[in-house]
């Protein structure tokens, strides 16, 4: 048995069956891990929805942002976003059962070693703390008379760092940009929500959240996706897999086994590496 993480979708449905045939995935056999926008932008949201939901229990999927602006968009909160390629999803005769199954996904997978999450992690959270914190959204997210007061306070982005002792819809939207916003932060964990470009040149007093210095996470390898100028990052506790196939890069997957990369090339046109 493998087990293949994959970096961001976004709708490149094609790309990754190219990547699913380029490795051998058998689902009788291997498991998927997913990073999180599985759609939006690309051209096939819908089919890599279906597909990844038909694969059961062989794919590990936890939220990205993307993903979390389409639940907003099916209940009728936000508005439509430039670029977006929800529309098909929207006007579905399975919309509300793809995203029941979305509001099913968590915003952080730990198993073994390895934590998966869209973006980050704020510094100061341990894994278990993180996990504890997860579980709150997905509490909100899964409960039927709970889950539109969520969605309509879930955006923004303040409080911009973390403190004990928040409550209610400001302390599960910290959580949530953590996890599916966050590229820079300061060391101590203030977020920073506006830089998407490389990680050599931060906002001043800022840095990549990754490189803060005694990350309280680091007793696990982070396996993310969510910033494409970041590209493939391998180090010995982090694993970021956004290497811009919907920008007109590379769809990767890295064998979590033996570390092994996977890449094939992306069909869509090249465009600004922003997510």
């Amino acid at each position: 048995m493998s087990t293949y993480a994959i970096g961001d979708l976004q709708g490149c449905y094609d790309e990754l069956q190219d990547l699913l045939s380029l490795v051998g995935f058998k689902p009788e056999r291997d498991r998927l891990w997913l990073v999180g926008d599985l759609v939006n932008r690309g051209p096939k949201s819908l089919e890599v929805l279906r597909f990844v939901k038909g694969l059961g229990d062989r794919a590990t999927v936890v939220l990205g942002n993307h993903d979390l602006h389409l639940v907003l968009r099916a209940e009728g909160f936000g508005r439509d976003s430039k670029g977006d390629t929800i529309a098909p999803i929207l006007a579905a005769p399975d919309c509300d059962e793809l995203m029941a199954w979305l509001r099913g996904l968590p915003l952080l997978h730990v198993e073994g070693e390895y934590a998966m999450v869209h973006a980050g992690l704020l510094p100061q959270w341990t894994v278990a703390e993180a996990a504890a914190l997860a579980d709150e959204v997905s509490a909100a997210l899964s409960r039927k008379n709970l889950y539109i007061d969520f969605l309509e306070n879930m955006w923004g982005s303040k409080p911009e760092h973390w403190q004990d002792d928040l409550e209610g819809w400001d302390r599960l939207r910290v959580v949530v940009n953590a996890m599916t916003r966050m590229r820079f932060c300061s060391k101590d964990g203030v977020m920073e929500f506006h830089a998407k470009g490389k990680p050599e040149n931060p906002p001043p007093g800022y840095m990549p959240w990754f490189a803060v210095p005694k990350r309280a996470s680091r007793t696990h390898t982070l396996v993310c996706g969510h910033w494409s100028a970041l590209g493939l990052h391998v180090e010995d506790r982090l694993l970021a897999l956004d290497t811009g196939c919907l920008w007109g890069g590379k769809l990767t997957a890295i064998r979590l086994e033996d570390r092994k990369v996977f890449q094939v090339p992306s069909r869509q046109p090249a465009g600004p590496w922003a997510d």
